[in-house]
């Protein structure tokens, strides 16, 4: 499948911004399954500098300064993707949690894609004892770990509900964990805390998921979002799996890899600072489009 993706992030100020340095991570990643076409950020007001960097995830990362004062500001990414992949069956074997714990720990590389990176707690994901307990009843003794994986993503699935107003990004993940209620970043970093508790890699990805609307009505400009989901290494054979727990479901075609990194501050789509301005608001509109 080929994709059109456009996604536009828009800043308002209450008062003139003289100065901006933002960090976009824009660029969707090209890997196993997943192919990038073309790419191109169009930004508004004019920057004074843009400087491009691959960060140790792999991912394209601009640096963008706007030193022109302004009161609006609108960064524009289009992306064309080519997706093909063939998820594993929700009851494939899979070796025993316990082993794929010790031999990531057992990991000699500490590079980007080494699991041993993403066994321990991160900004955003803190290791709690009551989400490792948790994710631990998904996990008998001896079981499969994509077994487990898959058994711990229905749970939250039906256990904890998408809730827009529930919790802002700095949200703590306890808090999130105790109401139950939040967004695909939510489900996301509780998934990935459980997993990590128990000595399992696992990483947090961003991307988009092409939302396919109801027989005969049309499909509606804007309504896709950004989306977060968890990818578990899930041995040497394996190796990462995508699982979307927001959804309850293994990544196939319908999604759209941007980043990948230990929770969401790794992998922001566009973060920054500026100086002028107390209030701002901010909207995001996001549309992915179906080629061939």
């Amino acid at each position: 499948m080929i994709y059109d993706i456009r996604h536009v992030t828009t800043y308002e100020y209450e008062n003139p911004v003289s100065f901006a340095r933002c960090t976009l991570r824009l660029e969707p990643a090209s890997g196993v399954g997943q192919e990038l076409i073309s790419h191109e950020v169009e930004i508004q007001p004019r920057p004074a500098e843009r400087n491009v960097r691959r960060d140790f995830f792999g991912t394209l990362t601009e640096s963008v300064t706007i030193e022109a004062a302004h009161r609006n500001l609108r960064i524009d990414s289009r992306s064309r993707v080519s997706v093909s992949r063939r998820p594993p069956a929700r009851d494939a074997v899979s070796p025993p949690w316990e082993s794929v714990r010790d031999i990531a720990f057992e990991a000699t590389s500490l590079g980007p894609s080494s699991p041993v990176g993403y066994v321990f707690a991160s900004p955003l994901v803190p290791v709690l004892r009551p989400v490792s307990a948790y994710a631990g009843m998904s996990f008998p003794p001896g079981a499969g770990i994509l077994t487990g994986a898959v058994d711990l993503m229905r749970r939250i699935r039906g256990e904890f509900r998408y809730d827009p107003k529930a919790t802002v990004i700095s949200t703590p993940l306890d808090e999130v964990f105790d109401k139950r209620h939040g967004v695909c970043q939510d489900f996301a970093h509780v998934m990935i805390a459980g997993l990590r508790g128990l000595g399992l890699p696992a990483a947090y990805v961003s991307g988009y998921l092409r939302t396919i609307p109801p027989p005969g009505q049309p499909r509606l400009q804007g309504a896709d979002a950004t989306h977060a989901w968890v990818s578990l290494w899930c041995g040497a054979e394996l190796g990462w799996i995508d699982l979307d727990p927001t959804n309850d479901l293994l990544i196939g075609n319908d999604h759209i890899v941007l980043a990948m990194g230990r929770d969401f501050s790794d992998v922001s789509p566009v973060d920054g600072i500026i100086v002028g301005s107390p209030k701002q608001k901010l909207s995001v509109a996001v549309d992915v489009l179906l080629v061939e």
